[in-house]
């Protein structure tokens, strides 16, 4: 590991700030943390396809929900371990420690995806709860007279009320669990937008989603787009190597791998390719630095409600047609372009309307489509992908490269 001989000065905590200048791109323990979180997201893709097969009508529909309850915390996870890496010195041995702990914490947390409602609940949960809290306690004496202190002490106390919402949910299972764990992620993503508001404590001049590096973050979060069309790929050929060669899985794998790569053609064309940029010429770094932040979550479970129709259509190509599936064929692509609308939104402060118009098109087609069988839904999602790209490509045919004109 880089840097694993370097100490850390001492008293001189301080000297875990990153010097910006020095370090910009991501080293090689951020991506090990990235291969760590493409199997966490591919054991929730697996998850989850493995429930809305089922013949319960509930069992299908609940099992969407437990694609946001399960895929929301390694998310989270994942985007605070990267919110370290920018503001601290990665190639300190501390700042190392910390992101190999997180890394094993994903691990494991992903290994109980698999029972993680029934049987392994402490397995998913306490990885989480200490390293939320344990992080923050560990990085705050580094931080006297720092506004992330402040911070870091705020999100301290918030974690600790959050934890008993985890512990809460560990204690029952199944669909109660899901209940309780969502409402509590739903409360650690909610309080860090509001900055951990505390009564009585002044708000701190930085935030949760605050860039204090102009290259670092804005590539983080492009290496995060990557990882979830990795996992895609990942899950669809796990799934076509374990299922029979026909005609029809076929065609299924080919419609899966291109629409991976429109996504991919899609989301840097053009704001996701000027991250930096755009974040460099913003006005409000908390502001833009919250869009840009929401606005990946966002394309990720919708990359994510993809790969789990995917799955469908490669076990049950010529299945008969369920409105969870097609919830997945379509919403997932749906949802994918409502991200990618509000990403142009925070990088060119604009409205696209050939995404809304893409949006739309895939809600007007899930009523033929559910006569239909699955792999006629994700070809038809497929083909609007499709369109909207070449749209894309008119547009900036002829064109110089536009430059960013954020919204914050």
């Amino acid at each position: 590991m880089s840097g694993m001989g370097r100490r850390d000065g001492g008293g001189q905590g301080e000297d875990l700030l990153l010097r910006r200048e020095d370090v910009r791109q991501a080293n090689f323990l951020e991506l090990f943390v990235d291969l760590v979180l493409v199997f966490a997201l591919a054991g929730v893709v697996t998850r989850v396809a493995r429930d809305i097969i089922s013949e319960d009508v509930v069992v299908r529909w609940r099992s969407m929900a437990f694609l946001l309850v399960l895929a929301l915390p390694l998310i989270w996870l994942w985007i605070t371990t990267a919110h370290i890496t920018s503001w601290f010195d990665p190639r300190r041995r501390k700042i190392q420690w910390i992101v190999l702990a997180s890394a094993f914490g994903m691990l494991v947390m992903a290994s109980s995806v698999p029972h993680a409602f029934v049987g392994r609940g402490l397995a998913f949960v306490v990885p989480y709860v200490l390293l939320q809290c344990g992080r923050p306690l560990i990085l705050m004496p580094a931080l006297r007279g720092h506004p992330l202190g402040q911070l870091y002490r705020r999100t301290v106390l918030w974690c600790v009320a959050s934890a008993v919402i985890w512990f809460a949910g560990a204690a029952v299972s199944g669909g109660a669990r899901a209940a309780v764990w969502g409402a509590a992620v739903t409360v650690d993503i909610v309080a860090a937008q509001l900055r951990w508001p505390v009564p009585g404590m002044a708000r701190p001049r930085v935030s949760a989603w605050a860039m204090d590096s102009k290259h670092h973050l804005p590539e983080r979060y492009q290496q995060f787009l990557m990882i979830a069309l990795g996992e895609t790929v990942l899950a669809v050929g796990t799934t076509f190597t374990a299922n029979p060669i026909t005609p029809l899985t076929a065609t299924g794998l080919a419609v899966a791998f291109l629409s991976t790569v429109l996504l991919w053609r899609i989301y840097f064309y053009r704001s996701g390719q000027i991250l930096a940029e755009a974040f460099a010429a913003a006005r409000g770094k908390y502001e833009a630095g919250r869009a840009l932040g929401l606005a990946h979550i966002v394309m990720v479970l919708g990359i994510m409600a993809t790969a789990v129709g995917f799955e469908i259509v490669l076990n049950h190509p010529d299945g008969r047609p369920e409105p969870a599936w097609l919830a997945a064929s379509l919403g997932g692509p749906a949802l994918f372009i409502y991200g990618r609308i509000r990403l142009e939104r925070a990088v060119f402060n604009r409205l696209s309307l050939r995404r809304v118009v893409a949006v739309a098109a895939l809600a007007l087609t899930a009523v033929p489509l559910y006569f239909a069988p699955p792999l006629a839904a994700s070809a038809v999602a497929g083909g609007v992908l499709l369109a909207l790209a070449l749209a894309d490509a008119r547009h900036a045919a002829g064109r110089p490269p536009e430059a960013p004109s954020p919204a914050h």
